[in-house]
């Protein structure tokens, strides 16, 4: 493939023991430590001085995502377990949050552990309460698919959507290095504060260390929050198993931006995102935008952006807030608030960024396409920052402290 970077995997590698995972969230969300990476300097501070570090009147753009009870259990009568963890809908399917209110039955792609203790066609079956209401919960194995299971879910009494059945059956989806089960805390602090729109099946963590406190300190500097909504999927812990990134086949995710958040952003001269979702929700956007002034994009169909469009596209140095114009008159020609996406768009080293100034995000794996991500905002710099993480005891992965980074341009 022309224009994709000819990079192997193993030159982002690094040794994380096991002991620098953080397995629980801090007491306090905001007193994690904050590594703060700005011109090849790197100094330390508490999340809670986040506001100190940024420019009065510039904005921060958070993904609003809700992370759903994804994880069921069901015994077989004869003891087994299998446990079926719920990606997303079956598709065709535009709305996450709309396919979640679905009343009765509904049919969706999942995880299965235990899978060869379940036959094709076997119902599995479950006694839930759902707002003090007996509920029986079926689940029935339809089809294996190439990455997934197709299973089909039926409740009785149907009247309740299947969120709340979701909510009464399942418990959060912890990410696999997590090894642990779930407990009580879990459900509030793998959540932000800000949690809105249902539907990730992983949280987006460089967002769990805001506070209320936090976000009275950036009102105190003039400083906005836009929220965009990406719905994180299970593929965002997918190891990169190939020797070249050019191999690797990145997972699609879906997201939504509302027009006036599309409009605040053209507006915006300088933002942070907060976290990988939002800035690969922002550079998607922009190759969107792009497409649409090429008349890439059939009339009606979903807005979208494959793996390696980014790297092809020719963009005649259009910015970013023209770009976005674009969708936005797409938006107000169909009458729609809301622009639904989805983008399969794989940031590594040689990628040019057309939006945030800064990343705020937490410490990612060895050899993951979030940690890919990150080399390719500040550069060759990623290294150090590592190294100074582990060398000043850092917690990392999802529960672990966060970094404000710089852009290298």
């Amino acid at each position: 493939m022309k224009n994709i970077p000819d990079i192997f995997i193993k030159e982002f590698d690094y040794n994380l023991p096991e002991h620098r995972i953080a397995f629980y969230p801090l007491a306090e969300r905001d007193k994690s430590k904050l590594l703060v990476y700005r011109d090849g300097k790197i100094e330390s501070t508490t999340f809670d001085l986040l506001p100190n570090f940024l420019s009065n009147s510039s904005s921060l753009v958070l993904n609003n995502t809700r992370v759903i009870e994804a994880r069921i259990l069901f015994q077989k009568q004869t003891g087994g377990i299998v446990e079926i963890f719920c990606l997303e809908p079956k598709e065709p399917f535009k709305n996450i949050s709309e396919e979640l209110f679905r009343k009765g039955r509904v049919q969706w792609k999942c995880f299965i552990g235990g899978a060869s203790k379940w036959k094709q066609g076997e119902v599995l079956q479950k006694q839930i309460l759902v707002n003090d209401k007996n509920i029986s919960l079926g689940a029935r194995y339809i089809e294996k698919n190439v990455d997934s299971f197709t299973i089909e879910f039926s409740w009785s009494p149907p009247e309740y959507p299947f969120i709340e059945v979701m909510h009464a059956a399942g418990s959060m989806p912890l990410p696999p290095y997590i090894k642990r089960n779930p407990v009580e805390i879990d459900a509030e602090r793998y959540q932000t504060i800000f949690a809105q729109k249902q539907g990730s099946v992983a949280a987006p963590t460089a967002a769990l260390h805001f506070t209320p406190r936090v976000f009275e300190d950036l009102s105190k500097k003039n400083i906005h929050a836009q929220y965009v909504t990406l719905h994180v999927g299970a593929g965002t812990f997918k190891p990169v198993k190939t020797e070249k990134i050019s191999e690797h086949q990145m997972h699609s995710e879906r997201f939504q931006v509302s027009l006036r958040t599309l409009e605040n952003l053209t507006v915006d001269t300088e933002y942070a995102a907060v976290g990988t979702t939002s800035l690969r929700t922002l550079e998607s956007l922009y190759w969107i935008g792009i497409k649409i002034i090429k008349k890439l994009l059939e009339p009606g169909k979903e807005l979208n952006l494959g793996q390696w469009e980014a790297y092809e596209l020719k963009n005649e140095n259009i910015g970013f807030a023209e770009s976005l114009r674009a969708i936005i008159s797409l938006l107000k020609k169909e009458n729609s608030e809301e622009a639904f996406c989805q983008t399969s768009l794989l940031i590594i080293p040689g990628y040019k960024f057309y939006s945030a100034n800064a990343l705020i995000t937490n410490f990612h794996q060895p050899k993951s396409t979030l940690l890919l991500l990150v080399a390719a905002f500040i550069g060759e710099n990623w290294k150090a920052v590592y190294d100074y993480a582990l060398e000043n005891e850092y917690r990392f992965l999802s529960y672990g402290d966060g970094s404000l980074l710089w852009r290298e341009d």
